[in-house]
């Protein structure tokens, strides 16, 4: 039986985490159709804190699979929302 070296177990593991990696689609776009102009509510809590962390940091794209247009749109609903008082800056623990 032959035995399998450390940079043959490597190149495994990355071809499988390549493998099972999905492809993410933007929670806003409808069908891949991009509305104008781009917007996100800052009154959508709900929505707004699905793409913030425990700690209160705003998720990046590859996480959340929003576009790159909508993740700007997401940044300023988020600092809209903390302004007004809607979020937190920073978490309660």
């Amino acid at each position: 039986m032959a035995t399998i070296s450390k940079s043959d177990l490597k190149k495994l593991r990355k071809r499988r985490a390549r493998l099972k990696k999905k492809t993410m689609t933007c929670p806003f776009t409808a069908g891949g159709v991009v509305p104008r102009p781009v917007y996100v509510d800052y009154k959508d809590l709900r929505t707004l804190k699905t793409l913030i962390d425990r700690e209160g940091r705003i998720l990046p794209r590859r996480r959340t699979g929003t576009s790159a247009l909508y993740q700007r749109a997401v940044r300023t609903a988020i600092l809209r929302a903390r302004f007004i008082g809607l979020l937190p800056y920073v978490s309660d623990d």
